[in-house]
């Protein structure tokens, strides 16, 4: 029996396809409605009315944000910074105190402090991030401007053009609709909305419309007998307006150029020749083209690329956009905006900014926000493993790989430290969160206090990715790319580096590389040795055996030979052999005895059982001596010379088998990594 066919009707499916939640977020993109309509709006969310600095604010705060105390520091996470819209590609990490400085002086702006009047410059480094930030900036105002809480709106004139044909004129630099309303009568609506207002700072319009909207405003009220009601209900119509940088809507870049083809009319418009041959003059709105970057910007960002790159007319122009929040369009008077004006350069360039005495003006209209480079381990790494995945590359990245690149990167950009006996290795272990013996947070705070221009110089993290790069393309011949690789390839760009115009950098980096090797030498010892001590149940023993022996020493007692069942001494040379891995001092050993057994009481009292992985000192100390009494018995130096007995040779690929389901080596890394550790063992043994 043939199967029922279902019933289709075309008016169902289209009216289901209406219904949609994707169709109705289109329809609320695409909301027109009358002056009246939106005012009813306005009172029912007066966000609609905020101005640029306000919006750009709210926008950062929707995203969130997370309080944490780092090295006697209150810091705060805001989470717009670690990118939102693309998966974290254009995430920013390491360097919060900036971020914050940012988003206070959008506060302050949105509060009406004077900021708003300022012009932002991101100073800082190439490969700082400054172009992120920007670009977090504008993508993030135009994901906010089609959300609810980001509304914003914009009007056209029911007028039509005589050169186009089109039926409406819309606001050429798309205007707040409020504008409309005369000075005096905008100043009470505004007082009744700040009354329903419940955001925490005051709703402001200020400044006039657009010369061509004055235009056509003056006409028809001329034509209605000054019915200004008559206008706005026949000639006016509200459409909300989705920012966009494709599209030239509330985001302009301006990027320098060379002085012949720089033209100021691409800040602030030109004539339309078009129309002036059916308007006749050229001081006519209607036959203007307000599309310059200030202009359509309005309402959102305009950024400035290389800002002090631009010709001196150019900055001029930046004086009055900034303080006066006004342009001054070819033939037509001062014209008003509200935009965030943002711009970023590096040192070089503001040093000259600082030694051009003409220049004060533009100083004094400026906030800059440096921008370092990070100058904490952990956070540096993450900058490319999100590049260099596995899946990326198609090839096995080695553990401690991009790690060992991002801790040269990170020393080239630390100021040597002014206390003796701290190297510089140990200064960027301080930042990362470790410890450091005899150095406490306040130590760590005065290091970052004395450190005035740590992070602003160094090598980029462009140079890093790119010889990253390199090391997977160069080494056709494996599938994996390893941390010698990397080395080699940040050593021998450095001879051809295009930023180092100095003998003595290229070599103190070159000394830097030395310094890195070096602790990978102590990185990949550790690894192996953590990887032929993994017998769980040996360290345990072990670890039972060394608290039985320390109670015993505490308390004044013996201990029950197991074997025997004797009573004896507790077995000094046993302890020692544990503590001396951790650099227990002789005169600190009966401390450090008490401290283990205090913790392990303090622990019984809230009925909790010890655990020696839970003391990370103890836990590596037995790791060391379970190594040390086992490493003889595996023979790891043979693997030098290329005579490895089956015995032996079992137990290595134990130790191989470790590293890869625990440490993360594939079989290639883990051979590299043993012959590695073997050469230095046997190099060890050849000096002793």
């Amino acid at each position: 029996m043939a199967a029922k066919k279902p019933n289709l009707d075309p008016d169902q499916i289209l009216q289901a396809i209406y219904d949609s939640p994707d169709v109705q977020g289109f329809r609320d993109l695409q909301w027109q409605g009358t002056f009246k309509e939106y005012l009813q709006l306005a009172m029912e969310d007066p966000a609609v009315v905020r101005h640029a600095h306000q919006r750009v604010y709210d926008m950062i705060l929707s995203h969130g944000m997370q309080e944490y105390d780092y090295q006697k520091q209150r810091l705060i996470k805001y989470n717009f910074f670690g990118d939102p819209f693309s998966n974290g590609q254009d995430a920013i990490y390491g360097i919060e105190k900036p971020l914050m400085q940012l988003v206070a002086h959008f506060k302050s702006a949105a509060y009406g402090f004077g900021t708003e009047k300022r012009v932002l410059l991101l100073h800082g480094p190439v490969g700082s991030s400054k172009s992120t930030i920007a670009r977090l900036l504008k993508r993030g105002l135009e994901q906010y401007s089609r959300s609810k809480e980001g509304r914003l709106f914009t009007f056209g004139w029911k007028v039509k053009d005589e050169v186009t044909g089109q039926e409406i004129i819309w606001s050429p630099m798309n205007e707040e609709p409020l504008k409309l309303i005369p000075a005096e009568p905008r100043k009470k609506l505004l007082a009744q909305l700040n009354a329903l207002n419940k955001l925490p700072y005051k709703l402001n319009i200020e400044g006039d419309l657009d010369p061509l909207s004055r235009k056509l405003m003056r006409e028809l009220i001329a034509q209605y007998n000054g019915d200004w009601r008559a206008v706005i209900d026949k000639h006016i119509v509200v459409k909300r307006l989705l920012i966009s940088e494709k599209d030239r809507v509330g985001i302009g870049t301006f990027q320098p150029k060379d002085e012949k083809n720089q033209d100021a009319t691409e800040l602030t418009g030109d004539v339309n020749y078009r129309k002036i041959a059916f308007y006749g003059v050229d001081s006519d709105p209607r036959a203007f083209n307000f599309d310059g970057e200030f202009c359509v910007a309005n309402r959102g960002i305009v950024e400035f690329v290389e800002v002090l790159k631009l010709d001196v007319a150019f900055l001029y122009d930046l004086l009055g956009a900034s303080q006066e929040h006004s342009i001054k369009p070819k033939k037509f008077p001062q014209t008003d905006i509200d935009e965030v004006i943002i711009g970023h350069t590096n040192a070089p360039e503001y040093r000259k900014l600082q030694s051009n005495e003409l220049m004060e003006a533009f100083r004094d209209r400026t906030v800059k926000i440096d921008v370092p480079y990070n100058t904490t381990l952990d956070h540096e790494i993450r900058i490319y493993r999100k590049d260099f995945t596995p899946e990326r590359v198609n090839k096995h990245i080695a553990p401690h790989t991009v790690e060992i690149a991002a801790m040269w990167a990170v020393l080239t950009r630390l100021e040597e430290p002014k206390r003796g006996g701290i190297s510089l290795l140990q200064k960027l272990k301080l930042y990362n969160g470790k410890s450091v013996p005899g150095m406490t947070e306040d130590n760590i705070r005065e290091m970052r206090a004395e450190a005035h221009h740590e992070g602003m110089e160094g090598i980029s993290p462009r140079y890093i990715q790119d010889k990253i790069s390199n090391a997977i393309v160069n080494h056709t011949t494996t599938d994996t790319v390893n941390p010698f690789m990397v080395l080699n390839e940040l050593e021998s760009g450095l001879s051809h580096h295009s930023l180092i115009n100095s003998e003595d950098t290229r070599k103190y980096y070159r000394e830097l590389l030395g310094v890195v090797r070096q602790e990978y030498e102590e990185i990949a010892k550790n690894e192996v040795q953590r990887a032929i001590s993994a017998d769980e149940d040996a360290i345990a023993r072990l670890c039972s055996n060394y608290i039985d022996h320390v109670k015993a020493f505490t308390q004044r007692e013996r201990v029950r030979n197991k074997y025997t069942g004797e009573l004896e001494e507790p077995d000094e040379r046993m302890m020692r052999g544990i503590e001396e891995k951790i650099d227990i001092s002789e005169s600190r050993k009966d401390d450090f005895r008490r401290e283990i057994m205090n913790y392990i009481g303090a622990l019984a009292l809230e009925g909790r059982t010890f655990d020696y992985k839970t003391n990370e000192r103890l836990h590596r100390a037995l790791e060391l001596k379970l190594f040390e009494d086992q490493k003889d018995s595996i023979k790891l130096t043979s693997l030098v010379s290329n005579v490895v007995d089956k015995e032996t040779q079992a137990k290595i690929d134990v130790v191989k088998q470790r590293l890869i389901q625990k440490y993360g080596y594939n079989d290639t890394s883990a051979n590299d990594l043993l012959n590695f550790v073997a050469s230095i063992f046997a190099r060890g043994d050849a000096k002793e």
